[in-house]
């Protein structure tokens, strides 16, 4: 009998319909496949189980939280070449539940349901949530910011560094990721127009930083909403520490509870991911009503990219199982339509896909030297989580598969006049 690698060589190439572009090692030691690839370590029989009793990218992942599956070798290397074959096939491609469907593909997975031992489900990783539907009321998205973001402060300054910005830095020509996130922050300044005296809501606020970088370089006053109670604390922190309390109000609140309006500018980094698609023109309605006549909106947004029939869009299992629970991606199109059915007009679009590409793979660099103190911060499970998430999506903005937008709009006033310099892109020089 052949050894657990080549059958299991064997076997995948028939239901995936190509040769993996990994190389295979087995619990029993054997190897297979292209000599110097990365290899997809399978660990035990449990992960073949995983796979089979949730067929995809879900039985997947959870073998890979667990640990029953690894990649030794090249992280980015080894999921590019997966994603190729089982993820990013595209519209016509076929995916692996359809792939069963196929006679000798089912006999295929009739080897391999020998191969994998007992018929017992493995229970999912405690890391998992379960979710039915996306609901996005004001306590379900609660749950789902929780589940994200309060997992230890101290476990994001690890992967963040000390900016503590969680989203996509601006890069220049070298410069660190600090030095990038500050460019990052003075762009969203710059465009907003900021001035001493001006207030700002800060929309998903996060640990403060944007907050802070406002108040203290341009004088605005500043509130900051977030639903993560860690965030909060530690946003809360850093503004006494540096004595502008006198500017900066962080509070626990949903965007769809604060009623001070109006402030001269809303700031959205990162945050309208989790809003959804059925609430999305819900959100840019309160955003546009909490703005001054001439207010200006940043909105800084992941988009996916859109397919023929939107219908068929299904949110990534992984991601929402053990990433963003209920988030959801839209086409940067649909989110301007939406802006601007919600009232605004929509005065620029700048894509940086490639700088968050750049921002993630410096994050999974933070992760992965200082790999051991990340575990004892959250779980194996959670690090393991984080390293796939920021990897694959590194490579998913590089390979355009996803990207990233600031939307400038402006709550312009009746007599039509936007309040925006005649150059657009003055703040770029």
């Amino acid at each position: 009998m052949a050894d657990a690698a080549s059958r299991l060589n064997s076997l995948a190439e028939q239901m995936l319909g190509a040769p993996l572009p990994v190389r295979l090692r087995a619990w029993d030691g054997s190897q297979a496949g292209p000599p110097g690839a990365p290899t997809l370590v399978v660990r035990n029989r449990r992960a073949l189980r995983r796979i089979l009793f949730k067929p995809g990218e879900l039985g997947l992942a959870r073998a890979w939280v667990a640990g029953d599956l690894d990649i030794e070798g090249d992280l980015y290397t080894a999921l590019d070449g997966m994603a190729a074959l089982i993820w990013e096939r595209g519209e016509d491609g076929r995916t692996l539940r359809q792939a069963v469907r196929d006679p000798a593909v089912r006999a295929a997975a009739r080897e391999l349901v020998k191969l994998a031992g007992p018929p017992i489900p493995p229970a999912p990783p405690c890391e998992e949530v379960r979710r039915r539907r996306h609901l996005h009321t004001r306590g379900s998205d609660k749950r789902a910011i929780s589940h994200h973001y309060d997992v230890g402060n101290d476990f994001y300054e690890l992967v963040l560094g000390p900016s503590m910005v969680y989203s996509c830095a601006y890069w220049e020509d070298g410069g660190t990721l600090e030095s990038a996130q500050r460019d990052k922050l003075e762009l969203v300044c710059a465009k907003l127009g900021l001035k001493e005296g001006r207030r700002l809501l800060d929309v998903g606020c996060g640990w403060g930083s944007m907050a802070l970088h406002a108040a203290r370089e341009y004088g605005v006053s500043v509130v900051g909403v977030t639903l993560s109670q860690e965030q909060a604390v530690y946003a809360r922190k850093r503004v006494a520490d540096e004595g502008l309390t006198d500017r900066v109000e962080i509070r626990v609140q949903d965007y769809r509870d604060v009623t001070d309006g109006p402030f001269d500018a809303i700031s959205s980094i990162g945050m309208a991911e989790h809003v959804g698609a059925e609430r999305y023109l819900e959100y840019a309605s309160r955003l546009y009503d909490l703005l001054t006549p001439g207010g200006r909106l940043l909105n800084h947004q992941i988009a996916r990219r859109p397919q023929r029939d939107e219908s068929a869009y299904n949110v990534d299992e992984f991601i929402d199982a053990y990433v963003f629970p209920d988030g959801e991606l839209a086409p940067i199109g649909t989110t301007v339509t939406q802006l601007e059915r919600a009232g605004f007009e929509v005065r620029d679009v700048q894509a940086l896909r490639e700088h968050y590409a750049r921002t993630l793979r410096q994050w999974v660099a933070n992760l992965e030297a200082d790999w051991d103190r990340a575990v004892r911060l959250t779980s194996p499970g959670r690090a393991r989580v984080w390293r796939l998430y920021m990897a694959a999506s590194a490579l998913a903005f590089e390979r355009n598969r996803i990207g990233v937008n600031q939307v400038l709009a402006v709550r312009t006033p009746d007599s039509g006049a936007s309040g925006l310099p005649s150059r657009t892109r003055t703040w770029q020089g």
